[in-house]
């Protein structure tokens, strides 16, 4: 029975990595009639949603008791405001990330922002080593350093001949590039701060996430008035939305709390399998559907790196001391 969770994990997270990256990249560069949808509304509702998704799970753990559920959020959320406080930092800065990713992939095609995306496991463990004092073994600083010349290449720039159907000037791939390299520190960040101040709680990851989504809620709704504000005014929050946008929002929304849920099935093995699944579809559908990339040698070799490090980095050598001593 584990075994078979194992493989429904693997493909859980397959399904959201490849299917978040793609329809965002999509709705991104989709031509159509009027302006475009809103990055920062979009991101406001993803965090309304997950509050909702939150909020029922509490409610089925509470035994479907609107009192129990009632009880449980003044004891955690209210009840605690410096505890709540804290998650202010996190989520703050995961909004600025999910809207990175907007600015990511309207800019980068899904196989190049896929692959430069795992830079965030060196952020990650850079992070960890400054703020939490973990020790990285040889072969997880073995694989730091692959990881980044993997990244180098795929960031490689090439002489092939430009597609006429690719819009894409230099200097939006390099807004691209900012992006995901500032969403990496952010996440980076993020996710060891998170684990920091979440050391010794024993508050449940939907608690948690209802409130990660509402200063999400706030920060983004700063974000929309700051920089959408006109826009908003002129055509209405829900201006250029169409199917996509709401797959988008809705895997955004989601997306995070199914990992959640399944994650604990997952070992590093497996989450490796998992983005290197994720790598080698992003880039075929990016080839063979979006038609927005034309993979070259050098990204290829490249792509290898970044999955080869991917997986040495989750490896945990097998303990040989007992073994010599028998």
């Amino acid at each position: 029975m584990e075994s078979n969770l194992k493989y429904i994990s693997l493909g859980i997270l397959v399904f959201q990595t490849t299917s978040l990256v793609l329809t965002m990249r999509y709705s991104r560069t989709f031509k159509e009639e009027g302006p475009r949808y809103l990055a920062s509304t979009a991101v406001v509702i993803a965090e309304m949603m997950k509050i909702v998704a939150c909020l029922l799970l509490v409610y089925k753990d509470s035994s479907y008791s609107l009192k129990e559920l009632n009880r449980v959020l003044q004891d955690e959320i209210i009840n605690k405001p410096m505890e709540t406080l804290k998650l202010a930092i996190p989520s703050g800065i995961y909004t600025l990330q999910n809207n990175l990713l907007y600015v990511a992939l309207s800019n980068l095609d899904a196989a190049t922002y896929q692959v430069t995306y795992q830079l965030k496991v060196l952020t990650t463990a850079l992070f960890s080593v400054t703020m939490l004092g973990k020790n990285l073994g040889v072969y997880q600083w073995l694989s730091l350093l692959t990881l980044m010349a993997g990244v180098a290449l795929v960031q490689w720039p090439t002489d092939t001949p430009e597609d006429p159907k690719k819009e894409i000037s230099a200097g939006s791939q390099f807004i691209g590039l900012i992006a995901v390299l500032s969403a990496c520190f952010s996440s980076g960040f993020a996710g060891v701060y998170f684990e920091k101040i979440l050391k010794g709680t024993k508050q449940s990851v939907w608690i948690r996430n209802i409130q990660l989504g509402l200063f999400g809620s706030v920060f983004g709704m700063m974000g929309v008035y700051v920089y959408d504000g006109q826009r908003v005014a002129d055509h209405g929050v829900f201006q250029g939305y169409n199917k996509f946008t709401w797959i988008v929002v809705i895997l955004q929304a989601l997306g995070g709390l199914v990992i959640a849920a399944v994650i604990k099935y997952a070992d590093n093995i497996l989450k490796g399998f998992a983005t290197s699944l994720s790598i080698i579809l992003s880039t075929l559908i990016s080839f063979f559907w979006l038609q927005d990339f034309v993979p070259t040698s050098v990204f290829f070799f490249g792509t290898f790196l970044v999955i080869v490090a991917t997986f040495l980095y989750g490896y945990e050598p097998k303990d040989t001391t007992d073994l010599s001593r028998a």
